[in-house]
């Protein structure tokens, strides 16, 4: 179904964060040009919100008001009516030297009066001064709807209250408060919301947007988390066996483990930042808090006793000393990013027994090596923090996400998927000559749901 392009003029003083604002709305950091310094914006440029089939929204980009208060001198000495406020601004826009004194302001004007509704964007920051309000009085000339926008709310030195009594001594009172470099989806919804109640023949077209903006917030939260849960599941299930007593290549499998999980979790913080369209340089690759080395495991875990065969009852009171428990040892290597190898080293004869003859062939003179759990939990913490940060992070923000002491599930059970896939070397996509991953789909999309209620989301929110 075809919906009218609705277009927004994007307005206020010079420097007040309007490129940011679309940024933040377009969920594109490469939108225009953001500094610190005013008047980076010189001319009006334009930013396209839509789906695959239409447009449904034009922005409009425009330079900075600067002289509103001569401005306003300027238009009271004209000849003509004071009050028909489209013809004052008629008359400045066909007078050459008034155009050429007021150039910027011109600029904004004219798009003001062919746009369909103006935001007006305030850095909340600053106090509420006489020049702004000569701002408002102009754009108001133009006889076109005008929403406050209040940026950067989320500071501690905002001055929101004292904006939003200034503004409604103006009789403005269709104002939101919208941080660019805080993004809240909820807020962004709102934003659309106030510009359907002020533009009744354009409801269709919002309507239309807030579907769209829903169905890929929701999309890309999904991708996001089953992105994470791959992650997981290859780390939980890949495997590297060497010969025992050869100390080199317990080395070389070590090294060839280790490159492997940090190029796999870089993969991941990679497709987080593209389905959240930030680039490499919005995050930092500090390195992970390291573990204490051991293997957080028990060996004699009821799910790891049972998927060996081993009966839990009789072998549960017996200790790790009683030949019933794998027998661990730990290294401190890192992974890249901190993480520790747990080394599967050899079997006790209560193993033995258990096992039977195959397995017993199978492990006797080879060690295995495979990724501890303490470090699937700072795996699985540093991603969902990112993931938190990238969901609210506007994409003005300058400053690139640090990512802190990792604390998630540290005082938690592994997820059933993840301590399946410890047991299940062919679900690991970075393990060689696989050839089944039977179940691994199933365990993928639980681990999924898990995390999205870890993170506080919902997959359907």
């Amino acid at each position: 179904m075809s919906h009218p392009i609705l277009h927004i003029a994007v307005v206020g003083h010079t420097n007040t964060g309007k490129t940011s604002l679309i940024r933040t709305l377009m969920h594109d950091r490469t939108f225009g040009e953001v500094r610190d310094r005013g008047g980076t914006t010189r001319q009006v440029t334009s930013a396209r919100l839509g789906n695959d089939d239409q447009t449904l929204i034009e922005l409009y980009d425009s330079p900075g008001l600067e002289n509103a208060p001569a401005l306003i001198e300027w238009l009271d000495a004209q000849p003509g009516e004071r009050h028909d406020g489209p013809e004052r601004i008629r008359r400045l826009l066909e007078d050459p030297e008034g155009r050429e004194r007021f150039d910027q302001e011109a600029r904004v004007l004219e798009l003001m009066q062919s746009a369909d509704v103006g935001l007006y964007v305030i850095d909340a920051r600053e106090p509420v001064l006489e020049k702004y309000q000569d701002e408002l009085a102009i754009l108001g000339d133009c006889a076109r709807p005008l929403v406050a926008v209040l940026n950067f709310t989320a500071t501690s030195d905002s001055r929101e209250r004292e904006w939003r009594e200034a503004l409604a001594r103006v009789k403005l009172h269709t104002v939101v408060a919208f941080d660019a470099v805080v993004r809240d989806p909820a807020t962004e919804q709102r934003l659309f919301e106030k510009l359907a109640s002020q533009l009744d023949a354009f409801a269709p077209t919002l309507e239309a947007w807030l579907d769209q903006l829903e169905q890929e917030n929701r999309q890309r939260l999904n991708a996001a988390l089953r992105a994470i849960a791959d992650l997981l599941i290859d780390a939980a299930a890949c495997r590297r066996d060497y010969p025992l007593d050869d100390d080199l290549a317990r080395e070389e499998a070590l090294n060839a483990l280790r490159k492997q999980i940090n190029a796999r979790e870089q993969s991941c913080v990679g497709t987080l930042l593209d389905l959240h369209r930030f680039g490499r340089d919005d995050v930092t690759d500090d390195e992970l808090p390291l573990t204490d080395g051991k293997w957080e495991s028990h060996p004699l875990d009821p799910e790891t006793l049972a998927v060996y065969g081993i009966r839990t009852g009789k072998h549960i009171g017996a200790g790790a000393g009683a030949g019933a428990a794998i027998d661990l040892s730990t290294g401190g290597l890192s992974l890249g990013a901190g993480t520790i190898i747990g080394t599967l080293a050899g079997a006790g004869a209560g193993l033995a027994r258990t096992w039977g003859g195959e397995m017993l062939d199978r492990f006797r003179g080879q060690g295995r090596l495979a990724v501890d759990e303490g470090a699937l939990r700072v795996l699985a913490a540093r991603q969902l923090d990112l993931l938190a940060a990238l969901i609210r992070r506007g994409h003005a923000s300058q400053q690139p996400y640090r990512p802190g002491q990792a604390d998630r599930w540290q005082d938690q059970r592994l997820p059933e998927p993840m301590r399946r896939a410890r047991h299940r070397p062919e679900w690991s996509t970075l393990n060689q000559d696989v050839t089944s991953q039977s179940g691994r789909e199933a365990a993928v999309a639980r681990l999924t749901e898990r995390l999205a209620r870890d993170l506080g989301l919902s997959e359907e929110s």
